[in-house]
């Protein structure tokens, strides 16, 4: 099991909680001085109050839309998933986009986004003449059906 090192940028900042045993994202905050409102096809950087380390370069943590937020708001990253790389130390932020057709507000203390952990693998990279062949070959999207 790897380390999570978290630091609180401002006081107010909460640590990110995993709701269940089994859940694989922790839920992220906003930490925030005044709520703040996404229109309508806009995207806004939410602070979250912390900066994290993680325990090595075999590891990244990404952010993930939390589902609810989604799929009541049409509130999700508009990177689709955040990555934070094992060497970034500044705030955790997430950019959230404003999918729907009303104005949603997001308020102090408000989760925003899961972070999940996960290994990483940094491959050598090799040039290499030929690719080895498949079933599938270079059929491309939709080539194996609906």
């Amino acid at each position: 099991m790897s380390v999570l090192q978290i630091k609180k940028l401002r006081e107010s900042a909460r640590i990110p909680y995993r709701a269940t045993a089994g859940a694989a994202g922790m839920d992220l905050y906003a930490c925030l001085d005044a709520p703040m409102t996404i229109a309508p096809g806009q995207r806004v950087m939410v602070p979250t109050g912390i900066a994290i380390a993680l325990e090595s370069s075999a590891y990244c943590a990404f952010l993930y839309a939390r589902s609810g937020l989604a799929a009541k708001h049409g509130i999700a990253p508009a990177n689709c998933v955040g990555v934070i790389d094992s060497d970034y130390r500044g705030e955790v932020c997430a950019v959230l986009y404003n999918s729907s057709d009303e104005p949603f507000i997001v308020a102090d203390g408000e989760r925003i986004a899961q972070l999940i952990v996960a290994p990483v693998d940094q491959p050598i990279i090799e040039v290499v003449d030929e690719l080895s062949d498949t079933a599938r070959g270079t059929g491309g999207f939709g080539s194996t059906g609906l």
